[in-house]
């Protein structure tokens, strides 16, 4: 199974979570858009999705699902979204798309964090993927710095500006043991807007597709 078949079979195993009636979150990058792919048939079943970037907005209108905004929304069934990086705590790395901060936010707002992802990303020790930061333009430098006491590299994700206005940095050579822990301490520096850690709030459940099929794990 190709990495994209993987990722089509994990995102057409996400559809059984769904609550039909309720409004569900809908994360960004290519695993989820098979996932919104999927929605099409069950489309008179979802009253609204709140999504975590432009890009899936755009997409989630184009099959006739309605995009709500976050504050008039509430509380929300689900939401499912995609990782760069998850360990066996089921404790995630996200933010390769440049929107950790507006997923973050509805995976708080959700009671069921569903996450998406073929096997390559299942990692015994988080960090090989870059860590995402999204930061305050005039506070890049200064939260560079920062980063780099704590052992990691940071370089500017340059030519990018995620949809709030901010940009990325992305700490490579760091060795998460502590994934919680880490979450908290960058989310103190002034000018972080977030963390690409999603410790704290974790996936509920994981849905792995590979070569054998598709396997879920739970923490």
């Amino acid at each position: 199974m190709d990495a994209n078949s993987a990722k089509k079979a994990a995102a057409q195993a996400a559809l059984k979570y769904l609550s039909p009636g309720e409004v569900l979150g809908v994360g960004t990058g290519s695993t989820v858009n098979f996932f919104i792919d999927a929605l099409a048939a069950h489309r008179d079943d979802i009253p609204g999705a709140v999504s975590s970037s432009e890009a899936s907005s755009a997409r989630l209108k184009a099959i006739g699902i309605a995009v709500l905004d976050a504050n008039a929304a509430g509380p929300l069934s689900l939401y499912v979204d995609g990782a760069d990086e998850s360990d066996h705590g089921l404790h995630l790395i996200k933010g390769g798309g440049a929107a950790l901060t507006r997923e973050k936010i509805i995976a708080e707002a959700a009671r069921t964090f569903v996450c998406i992802a073929d096997e390559s990303k299942l990692v015994r020790v988080l960090g090989r993927f870059p860590l995402p930061v999204e930061v305050i333009p005039m506070a890049r430098s200064m939260v560079a710095r920062e980063l780099v006491k704590l052992g990691g590299e940071p370089v500017w994700r340059e030519g990018v500006v995620t949809d709030n206005g901010g940009w990325i940095l992305d700490i490579h050579g760091l060795a998460i043991t502590d994934p919680v822990a880490l979450e908290a301490h960058i989310n103190q520096i002034p000018g972080v807007v977030t963390v690409g850690l999603f410790a704290r709030r974790k996936a509920d459940i994981l849905i792995l597709g590979g070569a054998n099929g598709v396997r879920t794990l739970t923490p």
